[in-house]
């Protein structure tokens, strides 16, 4: 029975693209390259972070992000020279900008809108609920 929950917890598991030769030495850039990986989007699966996808693309960006921490630059370095290839997309969570205000105000006016609508059918309702004389 532990064998098969071993077997099941294994394939559980998130599995990561990352080979075993772009792994940095240093073990304080390696942790800032797997979390700058989480967020960057792989433009071919794009459901998919660059380090949970084994396309060729991903390996590069992988590549890519190490060799930039690899020349000294910071992490908003690195997110920008990526935006400046790819676009937003390329960021799971796209940055606040007045480019993006529209994205990030959808779903309030979404949500306003369906409020709107809500409040004019009911009160419509409640217009012809009342105006109708008793009999």
């Amino acid at each position: 029975m532990a064998r098969w929950l071993l077997f099941c917890l294994l394939l559980a598991s998130p599995a990561y693209a990352l080979d075993p030769g772009e792994a940095l030495v240093d073990p304080v850039l390696e942790t800032r390259a797997r979390a700058l990986s989480q967020e960057l989007r792989c433009m071919v699966c794009q459901n998919q972070s660059i380090d949970d996808s084994d396309a060729p693309l991903a390996k590069d960006l992988r590549v890519f992000v190490r060799a930039r921490l690899l020349a000294g630059d910071s992490d908003v370095d690195i997110r920008a020279a990526v935006v400046e290839r790819y676009g937003e997309f390329a960021l799971f969570r796209p940055r606040i900008a007045p480019h993006t205000m529209v994205l990030w105000a959808m779903p309030l006016l979404i949500l306003l809108c369906g409020g709107f609508f809500a409040w004019r059918l009911v009160g419509k309702t409640a217009r012809q609920n009342t105006s109708t004389p008793p009999q």
